[in-house]
């Protein structure tokens, strides 16, 4: 690990594996959300499983922690080695021109999906952490859906969530692409498939996911 973060190129090369991980991590995590809003009782089935299967609990979620906090420290160490790299800025330079305004400021998007990953773990992972080890209540296979349905009963909460998927997608729509450049996957034949399969990417998992909250709310 500390020969491949020891240079820009493996760097992003490790960044660009978390990404792909995340990736697929945020497809099975909107499967389980929609759940709620197609059947209560495969939601309640499907999130007592993530909550309690010690694989799950024990190994995937570090796992998963590791790779949110990896991807985001990579991102920062690389926005600073190139800010450092390009001490004076060019004369002239065109910005919006040259790149699109996402490319130039995923250190900022990803600043602000960092900031509602801290409000999602408040909302439901140190709730979880309290319930099942500091209370240790009995499991109860009844109560996901109420618990997620409560969260998006205040509308300023909701318009949190929808502005931060907004970001995420508008992040993905860049960084989808760039992950898999970043691991040499780079040929006429398959970067127009890549590109047009990571705009409906970044597009449906944010939609999916502000759907469930808009739905929450408007059901209460």
């Amino acid at each position: 690990m500390a020969g491949l973060t020891s240079s820009t190129i493996g760097r992003k090369y490790a960044m660009a594996l978390s990404a792909l991980f995340l990736l697929i991590f945020l497809i099975l995590h909107l499967t389980t959300n929609l759940l709620s809003v197609l059947n209560r009782d495969a939601f309640n089935t499907a999130s007592e499983f993530m909550g309690y299967n010690p694989f799950v609990q024990f190994l995937m979620q570090p796992i998963l922690g590791f790779a949110v906090i990896f991807h985001f420290a990579m991102g920062f160490v690389l926005e600073i080695k190139n800010n450092k790299a390009r001490p004076v800025k060019y004369a002239a330079n065109n910005a919006s021109v040259n790149s699109s305004w996402m490319s130039r400021n995923m250190i900022i998007s990803g600043a602000v999906i960092l900031a509602f990953l801290a409000l999602h773990l408040y909302d439901f992972w140190l709730h979880e952490i309290n319930y099942k080890y500091v209370e240790g209540i009995a499991p109860d296979s009844e109560r996901f859906w109420p618990e997620l349905h409560e969260k998006f009963a205040d509308l300023w909460r909701v318009a949190l969530y929808v502005i931060s998927f907004v970001l995420l997608g508008l992040h993905l729509a860049h960084g989808f692409q760039s992950s898999f450049q970043s691991i040499g996957a780079r040929h006429p034949k398959y970067t127009p498939v890549i590109k047009a399969f990571g705009t409906w990417y970044s597009i449906l998992i944010p939609a999916g996911f502000i759907i469930v909250a808009v739905y929450h709310f408007i059901t209460q």
